[in-house]
């Protein structure tokens, strides 16, 4: 008997230590694995936000064409401070949005993206705000006049598949193309997501049973948009004086 139970015991003993071993092969399997894959991952996420960048203004790529054609096309990456002022001290396109909207107002960095594709110029402002679920973001970019858009961009953590998710078809975000922000009063107004069929140039339609996630993003942008004024009053006084 005591036999028996010394054999018993050295084989839970056993069991035990081979369980421990396994548990600290796989997890240093993963760690390993998920380091190695820290710099494909960052350069992935890196590419992506260039493509959507690009696609405000009407550029299509992959995300492997991306980075030549962002060099191309996005002449100038301006960190602005909360008065219009630029601070030279940040890079732009390193900003996480994610973190920065969790601040004060009046601590934030606000990034800003200068294109000229085809002989115009263009502003490109990062958007994040809330959906029903989650975040929600994108980017728009403004023409020239720094009233009309462009074109805009959507994406989201967790909207409902067929309904709040919806943000990111093509026929959503087109609708926002040669909207107004600014009223007849030059009173910065956004561009509103409404039920009911849009009827001014600062309205696009409302995707079917998904009003919260269609407030979120009239919120987003008009929320955003305010930050940039300081800068964009001081670009359409020079754009007045030339």
């Amino acid at each position: 008997m005591e036999e028996k139970s010394v054999n018993k015991t050295n084989s839970n003993g056993y069991t035990f230590l081979f369980a421990i071993i396994m548990v600290l092969v796989v997890a240093s399997v993963l760690a390993f694995t998920a380091t190695s894959l820290q710099p494909t991952q960052y350069e992935n996420v890196r590419q992506e936000k260039m493509q959507s960048i690009l696609n405000t203004i009407g550029v299509e790529t992959d995300r492997a064409g991306a980075e030549e054609l962002y060099n191309q096309y996005i002449t100038e990456t301006v960190a602005l401070q909360p008065d219009g002022s630029i601070d030279e001290g940040v890079d732009a396109f390193a900003v996480d949005l994610a973190k920065e909207i969790k601040k004060d107002g009046s601590e934030q960095i606000f990034p800003l993206y200068i294109a000229n594709y085809e002989g115009e110029k263009y502003y490109i402002i990062p958007l994040r705000g809330n959906g029903l679920w989650n975040a929600i973001f994108g980017y728009i970019s403004l023409q020239d006049d720094i009233n009309t858009i462009k074109g805009a961009t959507f994406d989201h953590l967790g909207e409902t598949p067929g309904l709040g998710a919806q943000i990111t078809k093509a026929w959503f975000r087109e609708s926002f193309a040669g909207k107004k922000i600014y009223n007849e009063a030059g009173m910065l107004e956004g561009v509103s997501v409404v039920k009911g069929g849009a009827s001014t140039d600062h309205e696009v339609d409302a995707i079917s049973g998904a009003t919260i996630t269609g407030d979120g993003v009239s919120d987003m942008i008009s929320e955003r948009l305010e930050h940039y004024l300081p800068f964009f009053e001081e670009q359409r006084d020079i754009n007045i004086t030339e």
